[in-house]
């Protein structure tokens, strides 16, 4: 979470008309992240306060939001607690502030656990609340393709090869192929429906090793399931070197499939899927790095990630691949 666009308590409170849920007593920006800009809102109502966290949508335009609103209300409703756009009084979620979309939403109170400081509880417990998070959205009324998939990791890496050292650049073209290979060969065969598609450590808050909330669904879509689970291993499990540590992704695992049993083709795959999700973030990451493309926001610049921490990631998949 991070703050782009200023938002005044004037226009906030023109935003809060249209909701009978209080004034306001405190707006705060909410540092941290690197997509969208957050405020935390506190309101007063009959004496009581409650806290929300407003979030504008940087990367989105108005018309692609409604994916988002009809998938936090759905999964909520199916008991995944993820953030949902509160409906105002005439049963509208979805605002537009100061030139962006914005939602009103529930505040959790739990807190975020750092990687270093990550279990095997911390993840089995998010591979419990991964796997009901996918069976909540199999029946998922709407679809949508990732904004960040593989027609864009096509694209994208054809275009940065130049830029890249001949190791780099051999290695990037060679995990678009093999994804390519798979792809043919299994696109029918492996599970498909909703993904969170960033489900990193910085995602998720806990109350002690227990997934309190599930952040940032905004890019969610219509994908295999398995690469889901393929980054929060990448990222949940992972040592400081880049290698993976089998008792976190053991437990990862095993708690996922106790919710959702794996299926034969995916036990097949999910050696490549690793590599492919670590690939898809090294790109992701070496694009804004190299200064190839910046995000579009009406304030601040985008907060860069080294990409060679995924890199690392990459050569240990390919180095030490794991099983299901």
């Amino acid at each position: 979470m991070a703050v782009y666009t200023p938002v005044t308590e004037a226009q906030l409170d023109k935003l809060l008309a249209d909701y009978d849920l209080g004034r306001c007593i405190d707006l705060k920006g909410i540092d941290g992240g690197i997509e969208n800009t957050n405020y935390f809102v506190t309101l007063e109502a009959d004496g009581e306060q409650t806290q929300y966290v407003l979030t504008l949508f940087e990367e989105f335009s108005y018309d692609e939001m409604p994916f988002f609103v009809e998938l936090g209300k759905w999964l909520a409703e199916r008991g995944v607690p993820v953030p949902y756009a509160i409906e105002d009084r005439n049963g509208i979620g979805l605002k537009q502030l100061n030139g962006r979309p914005a939602f009103l939403q529930p505040r959790f109170h739990g807190g975020h656990v750092d990687q270093q400081d990550l279990t095997p509880a911390h993840c089995a417990s998010i591979g419990t609340a991964l796997a009901k998070l996918h069976l909540a959205g199999k029946d998922f009324f709407l679809t949508r393709q990732a904004h960040r998939g593989v027609f864009w990791w096509r694209r994208e890496s054809a275009s940065i090869l130049p830029r890249l050292s001949q190791e780099d650049a051999a290695l990037l073209s060679e995990e678009v192929r093999l994804f390519d290979e798979l792809r043919e060969q299994h696109a029918d065969e492996m599970p498909m429906g909703i993904i969170h598609g960033d489900l990193f450590h910085d995602n998720a808050l806990f109350v002690g090793e227990n997934v309190d909330a599930i952040l940032d669904i905004y890019n969610a879509a219509t994908a295999y399931l398995l690469f889901d689970l393929a980054i929060v291993a990448n990222d949940w499990c992972v040592n400081p070197d880049g290698s993976i540590d089998t008792a976190r992704e053991r437990a990862l695992l095993d708690a996922y499939a106790a919710v959702r049993p794996f299926e034969a083709i995916e036990k097949q795959v999910w050696p490549q899927l690793c590599r492919t999700a670590a690939m898809r973030f090294w790109l992701s990451r070496l694009i804004p790095w190299l200064g190839i493309s910046q995000a579009s926001r009406q304030g601040g610049e985008m907060k860069l990630k080294d990409p060679d921490e995924l890199k690392r990631i990459l050569l240990s998949r390919i180095k030490q691949p794991s099983s299901l």
